[in-house]
């Protein structure tokens, strides 16, 4: 099986019809077909037809051990060489140029009948953003810019820290000066060059350190989302593994900020379909925080783009105020929902995905808290007393909630501290009692 890219081109996603090279990343969205209004990003083509039918076949099991044979002097061999990430689909993906740092292939956990949660916390850098900079950073490196600049104050910072580190580029991030300080740490870490400043102020320096400085931005630069042309791409990685373990889901839920994310899961699922793996794609729903909502706003309203005011939120990582077309396309191209949610709600799916050994960003469990608050369409049915219900399953397959990153990255981390304890049997079997467990 080839690992060669079968990437030609990218295509306007404001009008399929008008198409540009695949270098440079078209990274303000398309030209063309772009207003004042709204900004319509580009996606990569590819070469489908050249797509070898066996990359999503299954493993093929081991085969049984040969009877043992006389001991003979060993042969040279070149070790295989392994996997570093997403490369396992990179005949679908823009040409990986950075290496990788084990990326994707995070667990599916079942934590209820045909209830799945995808944990992205597990990725190197805990957050999912980690697709989108491994395919970013690869861009960067391969038009031989100096390093990269990220708007951002959580995980797309770290991750592109790390990647750009990983690749051997500096990376600038224009971060808020309320970044969390443990936020700040990781991403230091790294050797990116912190700059706090207002978040009115991201934007426009990040022009000018891309105009002045060579650097190749991966976070956003127009005034509705755009992105990059290829971070999206690495996102598809979600629907390939997803489907690897469980095949096509009926639905998944899905945190939502500018909706990359949920564009990529389309797109993957979409591809499985377009190269005759699956027949169906499954039904993806937006879940943003009730203080914003962006994306349903724009479905609301029947907008390619909406611009909202955000109140107060937690949920800090996808508290935007203005969305994309991506998002958009990806519910109604799947038959999805656009879905809020406040903050109590997401509070109560971050404990239920703790009491299951997954500590998750207030953020990452928007989509879990949207299941729990508006069950599937299939599935929520009315009861007599005036409330409704789960009736689970009707053949049409499992729930997916994703949950994109680790509880590290809320604001409250390491604010707390327990109460000291007196070290007397008397005092411990005492707060044993009080949380539940017999002494």
């Amino acid at each position: 099986m080839t690992t060669l890219s079968t990437a030609t081109g990218q295509r306007s996603l404001g009008d399929p019809a008008v198409t540009y090279p695949l270098w440079p990343p078209l990274t303000s969205g398309c030209p063309r077909t772009s207003t004042e209004e709204t900004a319509y990003p580009v996606e990569v083509d590819y070469a489908y037809e050249t797509v070898d039918p066996t990359l999503f076949a299954p493993p093929a099991p081991a085969a049984p051990a040969a009877p043992a044979a006389p001991a003979a002097p060993a042969a040279p061999t070149v070790p295989a060489t392994p996997y570093t990430g997403i490369d396992r689909w990179s005949p679908l993906l823009p040409p990986l140029a950075a290496p990788g740092l084990g990326e994707g292939r995070t667990p599916l956990v079942e934590i209820g009948d045909g209830l799945y949660v995808k944990d992205e916390s597990r990725n190197p850098t805990w957050s999912h953003k980690d697709r989108l900079n491994r395919v970013t950073a690869s861009a960067a490196l391969r038009i031989g810019a100096p390093g990269t600049v990220v708007a951002s104050s959580g995980n797309h910072a770290a991750s592109a820290a790390a990647f750009a580190a990983r690749a051997g580029l500096r990376c600038v991030v224009l971060a808020s000066a309320d970044t969390p300080p443990a936020v700040s740490s990781f991403v230091r870490a790294y050797g990116a060059v912190v700059l706090p400043v207002p978040a009115e102020a991201r934007w426009p320096l990040t022009r000018l350190i891309v105009e002045r400085c060579g650097m190749h931005p991966v976070s956003n630069l127009t005034p509705t989302h755009t992105g990059h042309a290829f971070g999206p791409e690495g996102y598809k990685t979600l629907a390939y593994e997803i489907h690897a373990d469980v095949g096509v889901p009926a639905d998944v839920f899905v945190p939502v900020g500018y909706g990359e994310m949920l564009f990529g899961l389309w797109k993957g699922f979409d591809e499985l379909r377009r190269l005759g793996v699956t027949d169906r794609v499954p039904r993806l729903h937006a879940c943003e925080p009730a203080a914003g909502g962006p994306l349903s706003a724009a479905l609301s309203r029947d907008l390619p783009a909406a611009r909202v005011a955000v109140g107060h939120t937690d949920a800090y990582g996808i508290d935007c105020a203005v969305g994309g077309y991506r998002g958009v396309l990806a519910v109604r191209g799947s038959g999805g929902r656009g879905l809020l949610v406040d903050d109590e709600r997401m509070r109560a799916a971050q404990r239920e995905l703790a009491a299951h050994g997954m500590w998750a960003e207030l953020s990452a469990a928007a989509g879990l808290a949207a299941y729990r608050t508006h069950g599937t369409p299939h599935r929520r049915t009315d009861r007599r007393d005036g409330g409704s219900q789960d009736e689970g399953p009707q053949g049409e397959g499992p729930v997916v909630c994703v949950s994109t990153s680790s509880g590290f990255k809320d604001n409250a981390v390491a604010t707390r501290t327990p109460d000291p304890v007196d070290p007397s049997w008397d005092a411990v079997a005492a707060r044993l009692r009080k949380e539940g467990i017999s002494t």
